[in-house]
């Protein structure tokens, strides 16, 4: 019997470089919106749900017909907001757990797809994805999160520094296009046990070092895979990705003439 999966999406007011990112207008309207339009499309996932902290970003959801729950206002991590909904007695059919980014309005559902297969098919505790970086700028860049893993597909470490460091020279441009050298996605899956391993964890060294919270499963020995996959539009954390997101959905949804 296949594995159910259960697609939660959070969503929180609060962000240091985009403030109310949810409710943020892309075209005017809200990115909460845009991001549910796709995710409801997806075919991988059984059931999709919003979690958020916010009355606003609720009743965004339930004038679009999203399904939402109101989650705790503390949560340090949207992993931890994907946990309490996991939890509740609704949601105990689904065998497995998607964490959707609330700020990736062009997600392929072919990547999400890869993490989940990972999880189901792979065996492994978690999954998630990569994509080449293609550019000596995105290798360079600390808000580009790097990962190197091993040949099995397992995760080895995730930067922000240029990892795999080349010693004495620098990546040929077609180097950066294939492995290893990789930039992550930061969508994943989660068997629930893992999902809650992650949340009891502490945080750990290597995450507080580096701000990058999947550090802490990965040093606490959870089994991760990562799935590389095509080319993969970024989120949107600046009003710079607003702009250039604004741009692509608008060719996108641009109406055809016969």
């Amino acid at each position: 019997m296949s594995s159910r999966v259960l697609g939660i999406v959070p969503a929180r007011l609060a962000s240091s470089r985009l403030p109310n990112k949810p409710l943020y207008p892309i075209l005017g309207r809200p990115l909460i919106e845009w991001v549910w339009r796709r995710v409801e499309t997806m075919s991988v996932l059984d059931h999709a749900v919003v979690a958020t902290d916010s009355v606003e970003v609720a009743e965004v959801c339930r004038q679009i017909g999203a399904p939402v729950e109101m989650t705790a206002r503390d949560h340090p991590s949207g992993t931890d907001r994907v946990a309490e909904l996991a939890r509740r007695p609704a949601y105990a059919g689904f065998d497995l757990i998607a964490n959707v980014q609330g700020d990736e309005p062009l997600l392929n559902e072919s990547h999400l797809r890869a993490a989940i297969d990972l999880v189901r098919r792979g065996g492994w505790d978690v999954g998630t994805c990569a994509t080449p970086l293609l550019s000596e700028e995105a290798r360079k860049d600390a808000s580009v999160v790097k990962v190197a893993r091993a040949a099995s597909g397992r995760a080895l470490y995730f930067s922000r520094a240029p990892i795999p460091y080349k010693r004495d020279e620098k990546p040929m441009p077609e180097e950066l296009g294939r492995e290893p050298f990789l930039r992550h996605i930061g969508i994943y899956a989660y068997t629930r046990d893992a999902l809650y391993d992650w949340v009891a964890l502490a945080p750990s060294r290597l995450e507080s070092l580096e701000l990058l919270e999947q550090l802490r499963p990965l040093e606490a020995g959870l089994r991760m895979g990562v799935a590389v996959v095509g080319s993969a539009d970024p989120g949107v954390d600046t009003p710079a990705d607003v702009i250039r997101i604004e741009e692509k959905l608008a060719r996108l949804h641009a109406p055809t003439h016969a």
